[in-house]
């Protein structure tokens, strides 16, 4: 199989980094502190425990950055990084997840929900500021779920391996999470 690189346009300033080169450090920083801050956000819920998530990933990702290998961009290198950075915090607060058994009956009461309140993804996309401020209002393992799945585009069987959670925890924690937002969408 042949490996594919892709074209990064913060190569530069990588290069740079690898250096050493502090100046180089905190521009890249600037391109990239925004939107990791934000996933942070999304996962943790906690402004002074996503500034440290968000602060020891760029910690790690200066440190390691001998071992980024352009096979994939800076960005999505980072937000690997900061998304386990993130998850890990969230362990740290002893996060229970429900185990469910009753799968199916899981995904008739959301087609139910779809069908009564004739919400689905694509509608709740339309409504991203809205829809943002109900998801921090969740519980944090449906707004975890919620978040890699919808916002950052990860499957269950991602999320379950990056979480330590079965794949059906995941897909039940998704459908009880988009069923909790659909009812506080709804009032």
């Amino acid at each position: 199989m042949k490996t594919q690189f892709y074209t990064d346009r913060h190569v530069e300033l990588v290069e740079r980094c690898k250096l050493g080169e502090r100046k180089a450090q905190y521009e890249l920083y600037k391109c990239y502190s925004k939107a990791m801050f934000n996933i942070c956000m999304r996962i943790l819920n906690h402004l002074g425990e996503a500034e440290d998530a968000l602060q020891e990933a760029f910690v790690d990702a200066f440190t390691n950055l001998h071992q980024f290998r352009q096979q994939s961009t800076f960005g999505a290198w980072l937000k690997q990084i900061v998304v386990n950075k993130a998850i890990n915090h969230m362990r740290s607060r002893k996060v229970k997840w429900v185990e469910i058994e009753e799968w199916k009956e899981t995904m008739e009461e959301s087609d139910h929900i779809e069908e009564t309140f004739g919400w689905s993804e694509s509608d709740t996309m339309l409504e991203i500021e809205r829809v943002r401020s109900m998801v921090q209002k969740l519980p944090d393992g449906y707004r975890v779920v919620l978040s890699l799945y919808l916002f950052e585009g990860y499957d269950h069987e991602e999320i379950g391996e990056v979480l330590g959670i079965s794949e059906t925890t995941s897909r039940t924690q998704y459908m009880r999470a988009k069923r909790k937002l659909t009812d506080m969408l709804v009032r």
